[in-house]
């Protein structure tokens, strides 16, 4: 085959499985290839679809994209079609069997073969020492330090498709970074599917605080983010680093998922309501400022009005700067598939999450209109119609808040600002660089 081919690249789902993608674009350009991502009108002769079998809207959505261009492949207007990602790492032999227009079905840790399946050698590289082709601005990029879980919370499919806990080593990801940052990156968001158990399936302690400080200490790194932390055994040491480090943003994702104790024991949260107040109030008082983002679930098996009304006065409390939340679905192969049943109403469930989103909007348009007046440094991530559009150190791209500054102040994307914030929506900041 020609290796001037061009491969088209579809991600979806997490950031994880974006980073897993940026790292397949590297091979395959550093073997003669063009590649493309998530591109509007794929031309390329090949296409590489990595999917998401989290939750069953994401299932739907990479089943819906795999045959659509498993049609196109029918019509005679793709030559390759090749699955690789969560989805494939859980169902293979079922989607073999219903999709044959695919090519090659590969999971979550051998999709580097689908180089081999194009060309006649093998290949072996060390995913890790060829640079990635970042798919996101030059000026950031996504950090995996880690992959799989140990955790096995009742309703998470995550550890059947990852496997367990598995450390990258330090010098590696350090390593990573530096490289990066000798491209132009600027800001790191840290990711994993649990971040603060890093290193322990190396030596039975969290190195997480130590990561994040030496990845701090490299010179050229602004911005470093967190994402995904787990509040049980939470390494206190972190917070140090956080509130010592400049250049480690006061933000920290972390799924909390529910507040009530009868909840938190059915979803085998191994953490306690009691524990989890105090985790909160910890963390505001050991770093002032910080911008918690969490994801809370409603409709769990057995949740009661009284558990849901627990988990309102949590989040009234808590004031939670930026929330995300979900109706339970049932995941195949989970404990709670297994030995629950699925006992709270589909519109039940829908109704407790517009009941918490809404209060959730409250807080979040009172949260971001005290910023009214306050002065924040934004890196600009691009344009859009009369805007620039930046993000503050408590803005994660495509999730967060953003910051809007008018087109005619004459910015540069990728570059640092001090702004004065001007006015806010519920979910934005307009600002200006004329302090």
């Amino acid at each position: 085959m020609n290796k001037k081919s061009t491969i088209d690249f579809i991600t979806l789902g997490c950031s994880k499985n974006l980073v897993d993608s940026e790292k397949l674009m590297g091979l395959f350009e550093a073997h003669g290839y063009h590649v493309t991502h998530d591109s509007d009108n794929p031309k390329g002769e090949i296409v590489v679809i990595n999917t998401c079998g989290f939750i069953e809207d994401a299932k739907q959505e990479s089943i819906d994209t795999i045959l659509e261009f498993a049609q196109a492949k029918t019509e005679g207007r793709l030559r390759k079609l090749y699955v690789m990602g969560c989805l494939s790492e859980r169902y293979l032999a079922d989607l073999e069997a219903e999709i044959p227009e695919v090519d090659g079905w590969y999971g979550k840790f051998n999709y580097r073969e689908i180089l081999a399946a194009l060309e006649t050698q093998e290949h072996q590289e060390d995913l890790y020492t060829i640079p990635r082709h970042l798919t996101t601005p030059r000026h950031y990029a996504y950090i995996k330090i880690s992959e799989g879980c140990d955790r096995h919370c009742a309703y998470c499919a995550i550890p059947i498709i990852t496997g367990r806990h598995q450390s990258r080593p330090m010098e590696e990801i350090l390593d990573e970074v530096r490289y990066l940052v000798s491209q132009g990156t600027k800001e790191f968001q840290v990711i994993a599917q649990e971040l603060t158990y890093y290193g322990v399936d190396m030596d039975g302690k969290q190195h997480i605080a130590e990561l994040i400080g030496q990845m701090a200490d490299i010179e050229g790194v602004e911005w470093i983010r967190l994402h995904y932390a787990y509040p049980a055994h939470f390494p206190w040491d972190l917070l140090k680093v956080m509130r010592e480090k400049e250049n480690v943003c006061n933000y920290l994702d972390i799924a909390l998922q529910h507040i009530s104790d009868h909840m938190l024991s059915r979803m085998q949260r191994h953490v306690t309501r009691e524990e989890t107040y105090e985790l909160v109030r910890r963390m505001r008082e050991e770093v002032p400022g910080i911008h918690l983002r969490t994801t809370l679930m409603v409709g769990f098996p057995g949740e009661t009005e009284e558990d849901f009304q627990e988990l309102m006065e949590f989040t009234r409390w808590a004031r939670f700067e930026r929330m995300g939340a979900f109706a339970y679905s049932e995941e195949d192969g989970t404990y709670s598939a297994k030995q629950y049943k699925d006992d709270v109403p589909a519109e039940v469930k829908q109704a407790r999450l517009d009941r918490l989103m809404r209060l959730q909007q409250q807080i979040s348009a009172e949260v971001e209109g005290s910023k009214i007046g306050q002065t924040l440094r934004v890196i600009i991530d691009r344009t859009e119609g009369d805007w620039y559009v930046g993000r503050s150190e408590f803005c994660s791209p495509e999730v967060d808040p953003e910051v809007l500054i008018p087109i005619n102040e004459q910015l540069t994307i990728g570059e640092f600002y001090d702004v004065k914030v001007t006015d806010a929506e519920e979910f934005d900041l307009y600002a200006t660089t004329r302090i």
